[in-house]
């Protein structure tokens, strides 16, 4: 992937041509220590509400946390979204699950539990199609976390999703991008130029996927190596650019 240099995105004078996909936790939210320690206000629900309706409906989320979660956090907010890395896509009020949930991942989840249990800055999440160590709180675990979930990954044919302070084990075959492809061979979503803002390595398969359909990818936060062709500098800044639909 060659570097690029990254500019901010344009301000859109008309959204009449485009849809828009958004990362949750570090795009629309800023990260939180706990992954259950996320705020949401009634800011953003009223953005999301304002984006939905300017868009004729062509909005979703794409996250790693599942629908199930999405929805509590948002209260039931009613947007196409897509969980789980891809794995389950909620579109016009119907959730189809791509894969189903593998016993690979409950006995992971097992031993993760044991593994770790004394480690009080580890927190072992479990997910609708995975299960994420995060280490925000033990920064020094790092390196036997990732020795750990490489074997597992290995030993049950999961794959490995990296993050910020954060490793998942995954079920194989999906991600942000195909998730993306997917949704956009479907109305309100077809024939519009999508655009998809996240903040993550999670999202480059986003990014890529928006590339490859003549759209933009705009990542948030410091530039690095990335498949997107836009940046925006934090939380706040990407609150302010969607203000400007």
């Amino acid at each position: 992937m060659a570097r690029i240099t990254l500019k901010r995105p344009p301000a859109i004078i008309s959204a009449d041509d485009i849809c828009l996909f958004l990362d949750f936790d570090g795009t629309l939210i800023r990260l939180a220590e706990r992954p259950d320690g996320v705020v949401v206000d009634s800011a953003l629900i009223a953005l999301l509400e304002r984006l939905a309706l300017r868009l004729s409906g062509r909005l979703a989320l794409l996250s790693g946390r599942s629908i199930a979660q999405l929805d509590g956090i948002l209260c039931g907010m009613t947007i196409a979204m897509a969980g789980s890395h891809g794995g389950e896509i909620r579109h016009r009020d119907m959730v189809a699950m791509v894969v189903g949930r593998p016993e690979a991942l409950s006995i992971v989840e097992t031993e993760l539990a044991d593994t770790f249990r004394d480690r009080k800055g580890v927190i072992v999440e479990v997910k609708t199609l995975g299960v994420a160590i995060h280490y925000r709180l033990d920064p020094s675990a790092e390196t036997e976390i990732h020795a750990v979930m490489a074997s597992l990954a290995d030993k049950h044919g999961l794959d490995v999703q990296t993050g910020k302070m954060m490793v998942e084990l995954r079920t194989t075959g999906h991600d942000k991008g195909t998730a993306l492809a997917a949704m956009m061979q479907e109305p309100p979503f077809t024939g519009y130029t999508p655009i998809f803002i996240g903040d993550d390595v999670t999202d480059e398969d986003g990014f890529a996927a928006c590339a490859a359909l003549g759209g933009a990818g705009i990542l948030v936060g410091q530039e690095r190596q990335s498949a997107a062709q836009y940046q925006l500098d934090d939380v706040a800044d990407v609150h302010r650019w969607l203000s400007t639909l």
